[in-house]
């Protein structure tokens, strides 16, 4: 059976097997909302609360403002903002007039600023005022046209204009000032579905991250395949806690462009920590959680949260990392005992489809898969390095095509090529560089990422195996395991561990987690050393760095004496 008879495209969830998708842009698709639901609240942001008429009023008007200083169709615009109002408000509105919108991380340092700005052709950026002089260092290689500052608190408070200058700077236009200033009315762009609308970055686990081009109907179709796969989106009461930030796929496409397209509220989070997160659902009970692995982990450690009224739950989904059993199986211990009724949900996506492209189904978990996709999305998987679909179980790269994948990376055209391939059947199929199994049932298993499997004694070694295994142990938090150069296995594995009792560190404890390991699986895959942490870096939207990690064991080895080859 191949990925053309389809075995997954049921009715999970009550999704239907293909959707008609509006041919409009995203501000066309927001506008869209307003009339049938005016007076619901769009988004809420601490105390602040946006009526979908307001939010409407404030991307109309932003987008007066950037026409006003001279942004038209084609231009480029960095936001480099939290999950906060004044990003989305500026996303649509660029979208209204047919600028592209370049999204990153408002904590980069001045040279990749620099290089986001050069590479996305950014006449004009918002960001925080805080990162004013991050900016200003950046200009030194990119100079910009108009730098918009704000306040975190800008569009929650009262407007004014000509709002107190803390910068002697021409270039400098503060955001309360544009949004309360008189301007001629800016005409909707006339802008394909199909035009380049927003540039997302992938990792960056080498060199600097990749553009991804991504297009109105990108964003269209990601948001509706969630709407129809997530259930009833268009409640009154329905609301989605936005932890992840917007410039990544999956806080902007999931956590706010799907919520509004459906007329639901967005709750606005600028920065995640439990005690943070577990106050705002106490006091605004969403209904639906989207976040990544770390974030359910925290969530059922944290004392507030067990003993917090979590009846509001009817939905939490897990993307971006795989997700251990014992953190989905505590999370929703706790969710129950606490008067919710939830399942937390794996699934799988990358930015250069938007996000999550399939899930698990509420009816149908298996343990280990990441589930089955979307409506209109199919997905194989192939024979690495060819276009040929393998066998039922057998491992190969994860190739997916359809209404989410990604126009290509900007500027990129070889590296566009190598990804983006005409198979056989004449589909463009984006091959992921994940390796994953299929079942017979058409439900799919990630394995590992393509360049982080461990090549030990000749032997493929799965870091995600090891680490599922380690997980196990009841001393054990948190874990990452990674290759590590060895001059006689070519590559040794290690693992760094966080215990739940820092004071159970010892010699005969990592004997022991080796031990635990020996039990399940081969010789080759068990740990060769094993380090204690007291934490484990994270990557900007809370995923596990391992990268990081492998950077300071090729420093390590080093300074020791014992690695003096190249990049790892």
């Amino acid at each position: 059976m191949s990925y053309e008879q389809k075995p997954w495209l049921k009715f999970y969830n009550g999704a239907p097997e293909t959707i008609d998708y509006p041919r409009v842009t995203m501000y066309e698709a927001i506008m869209q909302s307003v009339p049938e639901y005016p007076e619901r609240i769009a988004y809420e942001f601490f105390d602040y609360k946006s009526t979908y008429r307001q939010f409407s009023q404030d991307i109309d008007q932003c987008a007066n403002a950037l026409a006003a200083i001279g942004m038209k169709k084609g231009d480029r615009i960095t936001i480099a903002m939290p999950t906060c109002p004044q990003g989305i408000i500026c996303f649509y509105a660029a979208n209204k007039l047919g600028v592209v919108a370049s999204m990153i991380h408002p904590l980069s340092t001045p040279k990749e600023i620099a290089y986001y700005l050069k590479i996305s052709r950014s006449r004009v950026a918002l960001t925080i005022d805080t990162f004013y002089n991050q900016f200003k260092e950046a200009e030194k290689e990119a100079p910009l046209d108009i730098l918009i500052l704000t306040e975190i608190f800008d569009q929650a408070t009262p407007r004014e204009q000509g709002a107190d200058k803390k910068h002697e700077d021409p270039k400098v236009r503060w955001w309360k000032s544009l949004m309360a200033a008189d301007y001629h009315e800016a005409p909707k762009a006339q802008m394909d579905t199909d035009e380049l609308a927003v540039i997302l970055y992938s990792g960056g686990t080498t060199g600097f991250p990749k553009g991804i081009m991504l297009s109105n109907y990108n964003f269209i179709s990601e948001g509706s395949m969630v709407a129809n796969w997530a259930g009833d989106l268009s409640g009154e009461d329905v609301s989605t806690l936005a932890i992840l930030p917007i410039f990544h796929g999956f806080g902007l496409g999931i956590c706010c462009n799907a919520a509004f397209m459906g007329g639901a509220k967005s709750i606005l989070v600028p920065q995640f920590t439990p005690e943070i997160v577990v106050d705002i659902i106490r006091k605004k009970k969403p209904t639906h959680i989207s976040g990544v692995p770390t974030l359910y982990d925290a969530l059922s450690r944290n004392p507030d949260f067990q003993s917090a009224d979590l009846s509001c739950l009817q939905s939490t989904s897990s993307g971006a990392d795989t997700l251990p059993r014992q953190v989905k199986e505590r999370f929703e211990e706790v969710v129950k005992r606490q008067g919710g009724n939830v399942q937390l949900t794996e699934g799988y996506g990358l930015t250069e489809a938007v996000t999550g492209i399939m899930s698990t189904p509420l009816d149908g978990y298996r343990e280990g898969s990441v589930g089955v996709p979307f409506p209109d999305m199919l997905a194989k998987v192939v024979a690495i390095g060819t276009t040929n679909e393998v066998p039922f179980g057998e491992e190969g790269e994860l190739c997916v095509s359809g209404p989410a994948v990604m126009m290509g990376y900007l500027e990129q055209p070889e590296e566009t090529a190598n990804v983006l391939k005409k198979h056989v059947d004449g589909r463009i199929w984006l091959h992921t560089g994940d390796i994953f199994t299929m079942d017979k049932d058409g439900y799919f298993y990630f394995k590992l990422r393509l360049k982080r499997m461990i090549k030990s004694s000749g032997m493929n070694v799965y870091p995600v195996q090891v680490e599922a295994v380690l997980n196990c142990h009841p001393d054990v938090q948190s874990v990452c395991v990674i290759g590590v150069p060895d001059e006689a296995q070519v590559e040794k594995v290690k693992a760094y561990v966080v215990l739940k009792d820092p004071a159970k560190a010892s010699p005969e404890k990592i004997q022991e987690l080796i031990e635990h390991c020996r039990k399940d699986l081969i010789k080759w895959s068990c740990p060769r050393e094993v380090e204690f942490r007291a934490s484990l870096p994270l990557t900007k939207i809370g995923k596990i760095a391992f990268t990081e990690l492998e950077k300071e064991a090729i420093q390590q080895l080093r300074a020791e004496g014992k690695y003096t080859g190249g990049k790892k």
